[in-house]
């Protein structure tokens, strides 16, 4: 994996004690705690259409939570739809008369369908009883009260049904109805032209214009204002004055507004781009692709008697449901996910060439960084069993260390981690087929060319292990696997070297590699972080001289202390007369470092040789941290808490972690349209956006990941992530820095 990096350049003394110290275990300071009571999840049930003839017109639920929708081909039902497993709309055959009436229109009248046909406004519900004749041929909108008095359209002309009969007939003044609503608050009935509002009020038997303008595409009536939607934003009426609110409201996720619904006092919108609904802090929460909805032309939303949110679209019916779960039930959730459909041999693995989001129909990939992934999967355990000694996630270790063992004795090199292994006969149908190698065994095969990310990976979960498990095997397999490598690393010069005997392209913490690099290049700040954290970390669990040795050499010879420590504003691009490889590695923010750094930090902090270390080391991970908080990444904040610090951003790692979706298959994401974002110019960082979007707006993706990516496409549904390494990790390794509480009861 290529990885470059944004650091810095300082001008720093080397001077500390060359002496071995205890780290310790548990922070001495008062640090923030999140309290994990519940929240509100949301999550989506999809249901598609089964016909792409088939118009949509609107949906709703009734008491009985059956949902229905109109169609141009009658009434649908919603069937056996569940999260990540989608249900259809199929015709709805439950009452034999309704599938022989042209029923143009359905509205929801005290949780009961209401039904509109060229005859008659008519229900199922209040044993029949509910049965008006309009004498309207070409009716098809309406709505109504519970005190059975309706407001019916053609789209021309306009009658009043109450008291089971004809009360009124009018028309609008120049304009074509386009909707009607009913004002609970008033008892009035509002109408909607293409560029006009007007007010029927009952008792007095009128019809009143109210508003003028252009453009009405759909609207909602409030306690106190009228919502107009158009095509270039929406509009607030004051429903006393009949005045408008400010300008149009354009700073939208999409302005092309194609319905309106107040749902719980929030405002929910439709649009030819997907839903939106606007919080109180004048934000939006963004629905938005098949992550949420089976369609982003939005037709209609309602409320569902569950307290979900209806939206219908052209392809189908999304269901937004809202769970209320902690921390804690979201991390079993996920635990279940990853045991499920995630464990290749061992490996934490994605489920990959998935038919349309179906993850029964993945199979399981193999990947260039199977250890690294694994071995965050196995911290996360780590950190689980640490804290609630489950005997669930001590096997989860037990099978995780098998395969990690399996990549040193697989491969012919002493001390070699393999990248993975795989059951010979497949290496073409692998990922980077030319890295594959064949065994002695005829059976399996090994991938070659490991890189620094593996082996900063393997140090970390296995110093972990090794501290944290309370059984002296696994104990003494972790401590014999860090050994094992480094003993690689040292002997080999500072070099993994492959099975052709010459350094992999990634594995080279040398001085003549590092120190090549221009300072203002990352790799020189990486690859010293990452080795002297390496080194600690075998001195500290094997008590052998030759790690502490040659840690001390690389920091007083060689500058690699200066080089961990250049803070993070001061690397960039290389200069113009730099090698190409350094301009290479210097081409913009690599966040595989990023991941490379904290997941180093464990060892590089927990483990340092001294505490006037310790305390430079912490210097180093707080400037890193500072260069990070754009981002809100829930792991990068929660692994900063690591240092003793009490400014670790905990609120925006609970952000990450709340609102991380449950559904982690990679669906197209699209946000670059949207208006609602201040978009930044082009930088080092690649950050596109002033303040970065929550993580169920966005690609699903890695802590490796540019969390400012606002777009994917290519790959609708056909792989799922593993909850492993992206998720479980923070939230575990929260838990036993006990910045996270267990769950309230």
């Amino acid at each position: 994996m290529k990885r470059i990096i944004y650091t810095s350049l300082l001008g720093l003394s080397v001077f500390f004690l060359n002496c071995a110290g205890p780290a310790r275990d548990k922070s001495t300071n008062i640090q923030p705690v999140h309290q994990d009571v519940p929240y509100v999840q949301d999550l989506s049930i999809k249901y598609y259409k089964t016909s792409e003839e088939l118009k949509l017109k609107k949906a709703f639920m009734d008491r009985n939570s059956v949902i229905q929708v109109l169609s141009g081909q009658g009434l649908m039902r919603a069937h056996d739809g569940q999260f990540l497993y989608p249900g259809e709309l199929v015709a709805d055959r439950t009452y034999r008369p309704l599938t022989d009436k042209n029923i143009t229109d359905i509205a929801n009248i005290d949780n009961q369908f209401v039904y509109l046909d060229d005859v008659a406004v008519l229900s199922n519900a209040w044993a029949g009883e509910l049965f008006i004749i309009h004498e309207m041929k070409g009716a098809k909108v309406f709505a109504g009260s519970s005190k059975f008095e309706f407001l019916i359209s053609d789209g021309k002309s306009l009658k009043f049904l109450s008291e089971n009969k004809i009360a009124w007939t009018g028309a609008l003044n120049g304009d074509a109805v386009v909707d009607i609503r009913f004002d609970q608050s008033t008892g009035d009935f509002w109408v909607l032209g293409e560029k006009t509002i007007s007010k029927f009020n009952s008792s007095e038997k009128g019809l009143k214009s109210f508003y003028s303008g252009n453009g009405f595409t759909s609207f909602a009536v409030t306690d106190g204002k009228i919502i107009i939607g158009t095509n270039e934003g929406y509009l607030e009426i004051d429903k006393s004055t009949g005045k408008q609110d400010g300008e149009i409201n354009d700073k939208l996720p999409w302005t092309e507004i194609t319905a309106i619904e107040e749902i719980d006092g929030h405002i929910w919108f439709g649009s030819t781009k997907g839903a939106f609904m606007l919080k109180d802090d004048g934000k939006f929460n963004y629905y938005f692709g098949e992550r949420w909805l089976p369609g982003n032309h939005v037709l209609h939303i309602s409320k569902a008697y569950d307290n979900s949110v209806l939206i219908l679209t052209d392809q189908g019916l999304g269901q937004i449901t809202f769970k209320k779960m902690t921390l804690h039930d979201k991390a079993m959730y996920y635990e279940k996910q990853v045991r499920d459909r995630h464990i290749r041999l061992g490996f934490n693995a994605s489920l990959v060439d998935m038919e349309k989001g179906n993850v029964d129909t993945g199979r399981l990939s193999d990947s260039d960084n199977d250890g690294l992934w694994t071995t965050m999967y196995l911290g996360a355990e780590i950190f689980r069993y640490a804290v609630t000694k489950s005997p669930e996630a001590l096997q989860n270790c037990i099978e995780s260390l098998d395969a990690m063992e399996r990549l040193y004795s697989i491969n012919p090199v002493p001390g070699f981690p393999s990248r993975s292994f795989e059951r010979s006969g497949y290496i073409e149908h692998l990922g980077n087929p030319e890295r594959w190698q064949h065994t002695d065994d005829p059976e399996w095969d090994w991938k070659a060319t490991t890189s620094s990310d593996e082996a900063i990976g393997h140090i970390f979960a296995f110093g972990a292990m090794a501290e944290l498990i309370d059984d002296e095997d696994i104990k003494r397999r972790a401590i014999t696997l860090i050994d094992t490598l480094m003993s690689h690393v040292v002997k080999n010069d500072m070099y993994l070297v492959d099975f052709d005997g010459e350094p992999t392209t990634w594995g080279r913490w040398n001085p003549d590699y590092v120190n090549a690099r221009p300072k203002v290049v990352g790799d020189r700040k990486i690859n010293s972080s990452n080795i002297i954290g390496m080194l600690q970390t075998a001195y500290h669990f094997t008590g052998k001289e030759k790690y502490k040795d040659k840690a001390f050499e690389l920091m007083n010879d060689h500058g690699y202390l200066e080089n961990l420590m250049r803070p993070m504003d001061k690397i960039g691009k290389a200069p113009e007369d730099a090698d190409e490889w350094s301009k290479m590695l210097s081409e913009n923010w690599n966040h595989s470092d990023d991941e490379m750094y904290y997941v180093g930090y464990w060892g590089l902090y927990r483990y340092a040789f001294n505490d006037s270390l310790k305390q430079m080391y912490k210097e180093a991970i707080i400037d890193h941290w500072q260069a990070e908080r754009p981002e809100k990444e829930g792991a990068w904040n929660i692994m900063t808490a690591l240092v003793e610090t009490d400014e670790f951003d905990l609120e925006e790692a609970i952000w990450y972690l709340q609102e991380h979706p449950l559904d982690m298959i990679d669906w197209d994401i699209m946000n670059s349209h949207r208006k609602d974002i201040e978009f930044m110019e082009p930088n080092f960082r690649e950050q596109t956006i002033t303040e970065v979007l929550p993580p169920d707006e966005r690609p699903v993706q890695r802590h490796n990941g540019n969390m400012f990516r606002l777009d994917r496409a290519g790959r609708n549904g056909t792989s799922e992530h593993s909850a492993g390494d992206i998720w479980l990790l923070p939230y575990w390794m929260g838990r036993y820095l006990e910045v996270i509480s267990a769950p309230a009861k």
